[in-house]
């Protein structure tokens, strides 16, 4: 047999081993695997299931509206809401809400009178600070006793504004006392350090002597003096805050703390302030839709239950309560943290707009209460200076009182 007749029968051997190699049943399609779900798979990426779960909420959401609609009707009305909120559906045509907080300036202005008497040496420290205590004291239990005298005449949302509005109101004084109180020692220490330094004696050589040493010294560099005495005059100092336009200032802005020099924004952004007006007003239609046509009916409808003392039934409402009451939570969160703080912000030029965290990634409760509500957690720090664990205390309890 010749010598190419073999190298062509190899060569067909090759190319039938091959063609048999690529038919479909002679793939392979197996290898070692795991299943996703199996930790050792080194599978993380499952953000798929968010997006199920989010489907999943909107169809159980969507079923209880239409449960609710079937069930009740349409209960929203906003005449309704005008005449319950002002009290006018039980006959009370008082208005002792609106003469509470016309009354509430009344403690501010006092608080201005004395800081400013404490700043002129008229009044001592220690009376000060009594007096002080007493305007706050007073002012905080007004309320409470005009409420609990005066209960028939005050609606829902006149009694829930008016205790809102002195419990900020406690808050804002009590760091303007404080500030300012700060700003006194620190001008007392400052005239004592200035008091001894013009005491002291120097000789004629040794201040002729350092003086000629700085001259040479400094007579090349470049004196900044100028652009420090500008930046100085143009911040408030203590005692020129005590004017009442620059409290009134801090009543209204959206913060606990007081500062002499708050930071300020350089105009008002037209679009973000028709944005954050917009949101206020569809946020209150939500809100009060919301507890009309789903709140209320499962209150009277919980009513029953808890008379019997009926277990199962009383946490079937419960759970049935708590999905409206979640809600309604997050929206008013966005409502008021965002869109309402943001807007008095905006109209004045106020530049800090921290008034929330990522609670929603709170690995545990006392990162939840420092996050949801940065205002009155920056005031605990700030204003209440003990330990962190006391402070968490503090903040929690300020708020748990303040939402009740």
């Amino acid at each position: 047999m010749s010598l190419a007749a073999t190298t062509e029968r190899e060569h067909q051997a090759r190319n039938s081993r091959t063609k048999s190699y690529n038919r479909p049943s002679q793939q392979s399609c197996h290898r070692p695997r795991d299943s996703l779900f199996s930790w050792s798979s080194g599978f993380d990426n499952f953000t798929g299931f968010i997006n199920w779960g989010f489907l999943l909420l909107g169809i159980g959401g969507v079923r209880l509206l239409l449960e609710n609609f079937i069930k009740y009707g349409i209960r929203v009305n906003p005449r309704e809401w005008f005449f319950f909120l002002s009290g006018k559906n039980d006959g009370g045509e008082e208005s002792p809400s609106i003469l509470l907080i016309c009354y509430s300036m009344v403690p501010v202005m006092l608080c201005l009178l004395i800081e400013k008497g404490l700043a002129l040496n008229i009044i001592a420290h220690n009376p000060g600070i009594i007096f002080h205590v007493v305007n706050i004291i007073v002012m905080v239990l007004m309320p409470m006793v005009v409420i609990h005298v005066k209960d028939s005449g005050f609606s829902l949302i006149g009694a829930v504004y008016v205790c809102m509005l002195y419990a900020i109101l406690f808050f804002k004084l009590w760091s303007y006392v404080q500030v300012n109180m700060w700003c006194r020692k620190s001008d007392k220490k400052t005239s004592i350090s200035q008091g001894r330094m013009r005491r002291q004696s120097f000789s004629y050589s040794s201040f002729k002597s350092s003086a000629e040493h700085n001259e040479l010294e400094f007579d090349d560099l470049p004196s900044h003096d100028d652009d420090d005495d500008k930046l100085t005059k143009s911040l408030v100092q203590y005692p020129n805050n005590l004017h009442i336009r620059d409290l009134v200032y801090f009543i209204f802005a959206p913060t606990l703390c007081y500062e002499l020099n708050f930071p300020r924004t350089e105009r008002i952004r037209k679009r973000f302030l028709m944005k954050r007006i917009f949101e206020v007003f569809v946020g209150c239609q939500v809100i009060m839709s919301l507890c009309q046509q789903w709140m209320i009916p499962s209150v009277k409808n919980s009513l029953i239950p808890f008379t019997n003392m009926d277990v199962a039934k009383a946490s079937e409402r419960l759970l049935k309560l708590a999905i409206p009451n979640h809600l309604m939570w997050l929206c008013f969160f966005y409502l008021f943290f965002h869109s309402y703080l943001n807007l008095m912000g905006e109209l004045l030029y106020f530049a800090d707009r921290n008034f929330y965290s990522d609670w929603w990634n709170a690995n545990n409760i006392d990162t939840f209460w420092r996050t949801w509500n940065m205002a009155v957690h920056r005031w605990a720090v700030r204003h209440w200076q003990h330990s962190r664990a006391t402070i968490s205390i503090v903040v929690y309890i300020i708020r748990e009182i303040h939402g009740w």
